[in-house]
């Protein structure tokens, strides 16, 4: 049977074909005499991954994202103090010497409490990573959620789905965010989690929605329909997917925003009280009163989250560019 089907390839390319010389059509080479070169394909992923291998942009975001896990692992093994201890506490009292500087053991001096700030850095990367991803994950689930409803059953329920997204959407992000964090009578970690992945339900659903229905149209699609296929499975083996791939890449985006709006709810004092477990956006935020004559108590943990969104924004954006057939280079 296979070489029947190959027969017929061989014949219509055949028929097809310039009656002199060879024509060459991207990657496939077909003769005058119709004879088709085989070649090994790849797969979207592998062929994306040739191009970004030699994207410079890529490998910046990329080298800026794994130096900030790598970081976020190891960071309670190699801060030089523990991050809550007040080790400094008495120069802290000292008038003269508010904000104890540089000196040996403290490489970037301490905070209003006499904590050293380098350790509270290091450690705060594990818990800003830990509020960034699962606020993605959340919003992920719940967008998929919503977006497989929507793109595969349609009608009202695509129609109910999408006013539902179109009203959350209306709202800004980081005021939706901030009034669902305000509810909670106890503002901690959680509640920062559990509000900007509310925020981001609805950029996955809208997304997944429509690369579901043009899956929906599509020839392998139509043909598992006429074999009978059943409905659940033509959308989970055959739609779900080929239309993850969009998401995957949305992701890597949203987790960027998700640590910026992270940062700033706990600017705000809604994120986790507890000033022993560091984080970079409330560290942020509580160094504000000593912005004026202390401006490195902001800078630092104000660098660390732009350089960090940059790398995910960077390699988020190139891996959309290489995975999109309109912006490949």
């Amino acid at each position: 049977m296979i070489s029947g089907k190959k027969q017929r390839i061989d014949d219509l390319a055949a028929r097809s074909a310039p009656r002199a010389g060879a024509a060459v059509l991207d990657d496939l080479q077909v003769d005058g005499a119709g004879h088709l070169d085989d070649s090994v394909g790849v797969s979207l992923w592998a062929s994306a991954w040739r191009r970004l291998r030699r994207n410079g942009v890529f490998l910046i975001g990329a080298t800026i994202v794994a130096l900030f896990l790598l970081l976020a692992l190891i960071s309670p093994f190699i801060a030089p103090h523990d991050p809550g201890a007040p080790l400094l506490l008495s120069e802290v009292r000292q008038q003269t010497n508010p904000i104890p500087g540089p000196r040996e053991g403290f490489p970037l001096g301490a905070d209003w409490q006499g904590r050293d700030l380098l350790s509270r850095l290091l450690v705060g990367s594990r818990q800003t990573l830990f509020v960034g991803v699962f606020a993605t994950l959340g919003g992920l689930l719940g967008g998929l959620t919503l977006g497989t409803l929507a793109g595969a059953f349609g009608g009202w329920v695509d129609s109910l789905v999408m006013r539902v997204v179109d009203v959350m959407l209306s709202i800004p992000s980081l005021l939706m965010a901030f009034s669902i964090a305000a509810i909670a009578a106890q503002p901690s970690q959680w509640t920062v989690i559990i509000a900007i992945a509310i925020v981001q339900i609805p950029i996955f659903a809208r997304l997944l929605r429509g690369t579901m229905l043009a899956q929906r149209h599509s020839d392998h699609v139509l043909a598992a329909r006429a074999l009978g296929v059943r409905p659940q499975a033509i959308v989970f083996r055959h739609m779900l997917p080929n239309a993850l791939g969009p998401v995957i890449v949305q992701a890597t985006l949203v987790l960027a925003v998700a640590i910026i709006d992270a940062a700033a709810l706990s600017f705000l004092g809604l994120g986790n009280p507890d000033e022993t477990v560091p984080e970079w956006g409330a560290m942020l935020g509580r160094a504000q009163q000593y912005l004026a004559g202390y401006p490195h108590l902001a800078f630092y943990p104000a660098a660390c989250i732009i350089t960090v969104a940059l790398g995910f924004t960077l390699m988020g954006e190139s891996l959309r560019e290489a995975l999109d057939p309109k912006t490949r280079r």
